[in-house]
């Protein structure tokens, strides 16, 4: 990503028309799906302070009015043990649908029915993405929202609103406890996975803290802040106590100094000018753990320690290129099992973040094949993450951080190839539009993919190769993000109260709410309401004293 329920049952009417009930039976027994009811939420009342908006809005405000929203909704029922989150970065609406269809095309059949492992979730909601100051997302701001419980600016990363981009000291001083540090500091084991840099912004947002999501390694920070005492992402993420026990992406490059060749790719070097050798520093301070950088190594690695895997310099292989890596490297399915195996281990329980990061990059460059297989491959490591654990004890939530411009096109038939030219028969001809040009299905808003001027002639064009850049109606370098809501999928303890419309830091609270021993952590420290719902903004320096937070020395 770049910069800038269950369904309700209507009740029958007490005496139905035999032959009614008789074709309703019939029509159900086809397609059974099994779906539990759960038992009665409580829900409490949460006030939230009426404010002239957007000014009002501090970062107190949207951390209790979350609150309110998961309330209300019964999250406080909930009593799971460990949280996964999933993040499709980017994966908006007709994403997940044009990802479906193309998943049920490869299976042999017309795509339209088949349905993405979280599809088969029984809770389901929509959140709403904007930022404090932006109508469309970025995704630090919206992963921000999810990690903390608030909204804030595009760019930060876990730094309150207060702060203004870039700058060092408000940034520090509007740093916000996000629900993994909570869970490390209540005993729980945690993980974050991803097929991008470590240190992007969805996976920094759970431990890292910044007032730019650009401060990912020590050159990208201008000299005033590091005087300020602002510290990288990756260094953060190496040298607080308060860290992932399994943290597993891309990224190498910035924690190897710029004198150390890459361990895949002997013509390439580390990226920072400090001089500092991170993975090394990773492996002092975690003597009994394993650091791994291809496949082959992460399946071998022992799963009662600490895991550290970098798998590229940069952001990992699209999944449709992934075969083809020289080092052979992992699946998010690996990875999700490789961490869930070490983090179960914790009687505990754990928190784990997942991300298919590079949906979004496929997006920005108008690329639906790469998009939409990628997002298979997340919904792969969904169906891993469902074998390996418990409804029971396990809340799995699926949610994007902001949608993209991909959009449908025309009336094609029931089947047609979903990357392919919009016919309306079966074997028919392409439809054209008004000039006798034949169009895909699937175009983006804007993009690189614009061919102007005019339309270009698609006839001998064979749009569903994977290189393939689907038409954009607006000219631009680099697609961009789109404002509209995404969806949010759970199953687990808790995910009854996924429903409705939802400001997207509710989801925060929804995860906190249904883990008891999240939200004792805050309670025990005066941060709950009488009726213990976690209400009140906690401040980060009560839960990582200052002698941990990471310093550049």
């Amino acid at each position: 990503m770049r910069n800038p329920r269950l369904p309700m049952r209507r009740r029958l009417p007490r005496a139905l028309p035999a032959a009614l009930a008789s074709s309703l039976v019939a029509a159900c027994a086809g397609t059974p799906i099994a779906v539990s009811s759960p038992p009665e939420a409580a829900t409490f009342v949460v006030e939230v302070p009426d404010i002239a908006r957007p000014a009002g809005e501090d970062a107190a405000w949207w951390f209790r009015d979350g609150a309110a929203q998961a309330a209300a909704r019964g999250a406080m029922s909930g009593n799971a043990r460990n949280v996964i989150l999933f993040v499709g970065d980017g994966m908006s609406l007709p994403t997940v649908a044009a990802a479906r269809i193309l998943a049920g095309q490869r299976a042999g059949n017309p795509g339209e029915a088949h349905r993405l492992s979280w599809e088969h979730f029984p809770a389901t909601a929509l959140s709403r993405t904007y930022n404090t100051d932006a109508q469309t997302p970025d995704s630090a701001g919206t992963m921000t929202a999810m990690a903390t419980g608030v909204k804030t600016r595009a760019g930060h990363i876990s730094v309150g609103p207060a702060a203004p981009s870039g700058d060092c000291d408000a940034g520090q001083a509007a740093e916000l406890l996000t629900l993994w540090e909570l869970a490390e500091r209540q005993g729980l084991a945690t993980g974050v996975v991803t097929t991008t840099r470590v240190t992007h912004a969805t996976p920094a947002a759970t431990f890292a803290h910044g007032a730019d999501r650009a401060w990912e390694f020590d050159a990208r920070l201008p000299a005033p802040v590091r005087a300020a005492g602002c510290v990288d992402f990756a260094r953060q993420l190496v040298q607080s106590t308060i860290g992932p026990d399994v943290l597993l992406g891309g990224g190498r490059t910035f924690f190897l100094p710029a004198t150390q060749a890459d361990p895949e790719y002997p013509g390439r070097n580390g990226a920072r000018d400090d001089g500092a050798d991170l993975i090394a520093e990773w492996r002092q301070r975690h003597p009994g753990g394993s650091y791994v950088w291809n496949a082959a190594q992460l399946a071998s690695a022992p799963v009662d320690g600490p895991l550290l895997g970098l798998f590229q310099p940069s952001d990992m292989q699209y999944e449709h290129d992934r075969p083809a890596d020289p080092a052979g490297e992992p699946s998010l399915a690996d990875m999700t099992r490789a961490a869930i195996a070490r983090l179960q281990r914790d009687s505990d329980g754990f928190v784990l973040l997942v991300e298919g990061g590079r949906i979004d990059h496929a997006h920005h460059d108008g690329n639906a094949y790469r998009a939409l297989a990628d997002t298979i491959a997340m919904a792969e490591a969904v169906q891993a993450a469902v074998d390996m654990t418990s409804a029971d004890d396990t809340l799995v939530v699926v949610t994007a951080d902001h949608s993209h411009t991909l959009g449908f096109v025309g009336y094609p038939v029931r089947g047609n190839p979903i990357l392919g030219l919009v016919r309306e028969t079966t074997g028919g001809a392409p439809e054209t539009d008004a000039n006798g040009l034949p169009y895909t299905t699937l175009a983006y808003a804007n993009g690189p993919g614009h061919a102007g001027p005019g339309r270009p002639d698609l006839s001998g064009v064979d749009t569903t190769d994977p290189d393939y850049l689907q038409e954009a109606m607006v000219p631009l370098d680099s697609e961009t993000h789109g404002g509209d809501d995404v969806g949010v999928w759970a199953r687990g303890p808790g995910s009854a109260a996924v429903r409705g419309s939802l400001e997207q830091n509710a989801i925060f609270h929804l995860m906190l709410q249904a883990t008891p021993r999240l939200r004792s952590g805050l309670c025990d420290r005066g941060y709950c309401n009488a009726d213990g719902v976690p209400v009140l903004l906690p401040r980060r320096e009560e839960f990582v004293p200052a002698e941990v937070v990471p310093t550049a020395g």
